[in-house]
């Protein structure tokens, strides 16, 4: 996976050194790919399942192989030198589910880390698509001011001539200088900002340069959007917090089974063969099976075991044995009812996420909507704001205004269309929280809407 990871940054970067563009899903694999937390994190998360994958070994038998010499030398008697090789065996047979159900409770927990990596990358890759906009939207900001600047520079032009020829004041000239110095000042100012937005940007995806940017903020797009009870049915499915909400009571349901079987006994069957004897090859052997239960409780642990065996020739062996302890874990009854309380809980978010669902989804819509049309009526100030340009320059030919009331209202005509394009990025900011609502990808809410309006046709 992290090889993967890996490959895809390269691919990307190689395919940017050739002059590509960068889309919004793009910088979003990008950021992913580039984080190193999340590489982290997800290496441990490998780690993880590869342990769980080895836990199937408590199905299997457990083998035992001891070996050991004994020696005795006595000043009065034989020496002695005796050798024994071993082998047990300890197999499960029966725990009530416990094995199957611990081990169902730890593939559902690495699930839960796995859904919170994939919210970890959502946040990841939301971080550089908002990036990218606030570039998009400070460029054009810049665009416009830039233009402004030059179109205040050429009527300042003008001005002075003639302040020259007694045709102006020289207020009004000095007026003009103020207005043109604040205009530089923005610009000198949002191009050092723009500057470190575009390093910050470039060093979240991991590159050293920005490529060149495929999305634009467009003013004239215009957006549709799904029904509210649509993207309300679509989230009860896909939204990231009910689908977490759902693992989380699929998880407490499994450890309130797994702790209230806790009282079912164990059954192991156990068995061992050995070799002894004080001269090689070693020519006497025995062999023993049993059977082990085990049963414990908060107020009780009782095991019982039971052994039978050969020793070749002559020798047969039976063993019993039975231990018990009292009270071993008096305040472990209290697990169940937490177990239960937790469910509740559980259950109980999950139900006021579930009714929540369409009050957000409604908000959400209702957004987008109040977002175009803020849009829209920022185009039209803007529309309007040209066309009152137009006459303030024809007032000015024909002598009814100064030159410096035409570019204070060429400053008031730029900050109309900032304020448009500040309405447009705001437009797409809301459709994104709609897409990551849906756990769409960047620029999947407009296929969303081609297909529930071909749905409903």
């Amino acid at each position: 996976m992290i090889a993967g990871l890996i490959i895809s940054l390269f691919l990307f970067s190689a395919n940017f050194i050739h002059g590509e563009t960068l889309t919004f899903a793009q910088a979003a694999e990008l950021a992913i790919a580039a984080s190193v937390d999340l590489s982290h994190s997800r290496s441990t998360q490998t780690i993880a399942e590869g342990a769980w994958r080895w836990g199937i070994r408590e199905y299997f038998p457990k083998i035992g192989i001891n070996i050991s010499e004994n020696d005795r030398l006595q000043q009065i008697g034989a020496d002695s030198f005796v050798k024994n090789y071993g082998i047990t065996l300890d197999q499960l047979i029966f725990d009530g589910g416990r094995t199957s159900m611990s081990r169902r409770l730890e593939r559902m927990e690495l699930e839960l880390t796995s859904a919170r990596l994939d919210r970890m990358a959502s946040d990841i890759a939301e971080a550089a698509i908002a990036a990218y906009r606030n570039v998009l939207s400070s460029r054009a900001i810049l665009d416009i001011k830039k233009t402004a600047l030059s179109v205040l520079e050429e009527q300042r032009m003008v001005l002075n001539e003639e302040v020259q020829l007694g045709l102006a004041l020289e207020i009004d000239l000095a007026n003009a200088d103020i207005n043109l110095a604040d205009a530089k000042l923005d610009v000198y100012s949002l191009q050092l900002d723009l500057e470190e937005m575009e390093r910050q940007f470039a060093e979240l995806l991991g590159l050293d340069y920005l490529p060149v940017l495929a999305e634009k903020v467009d003013i004239h797009r215009s957006s549709l959007f799904p029904l509210a009870a649509t993207v309300a049915d679509i989230a009860r499915e896909k939204n990231p917090d009910l689908v977490e909400a759902r693992y989380s009571i699929t998880k407490r349901k499994a450890e309130l089974k797994y702790i209230s079987n806790s009282w079912i006994p164990t059954l192991r069957l156990t068995g061992s063969f050995g070799l002894t004897g004080q001269n090689y090859p070693l020519t006497r052997y025995n062999w023993s099976v049993g059977i082990t239960v085990d049963i414990s409780s908060p107020w009780f642990q009782n095991r019982f075991g039971a052994q039978a065996g050969w020793e070749p020739p002559h020798d047969r062996t039976a063993m019993l044995q039975n231990s018990f302890t009292p009270l071993p874990d008096p305040a472990s009854r209290y697990g169940v009812t937490q177990a239960r309380l937790a469910l509740s809980f559980e259950q109980e978010k999950y139900a006021a996420v579930l009714e929540r669902i369409g009050r957000v989804a409604h908000n959400a819509v209702e957004k987008c909507k109040l977002a175009e049309q803020k849009r829209i009526l920022a185009l039209e100030s803007s529309a309007l704001g040209a066309e009152r340009c137009r006459i303030e320059e024809l007032r000015l030919e024909l002598g009814q205004i100064t030159r410096l009331k035409l570019m204070e209202v060429l400053i008031e005509q730029t900050q109309r269309d900032i304020n448009l394009i500040q309405a447009a990025t705001a437009l797409l900011e809301a459709e994104r929280e709609l897409e990551r609502f849906l756990d769409l990808k960047p620029g999947e809410l407009a296929k969303l809407v081609d297909r529930t309006t071909r749905s409903n046709l």
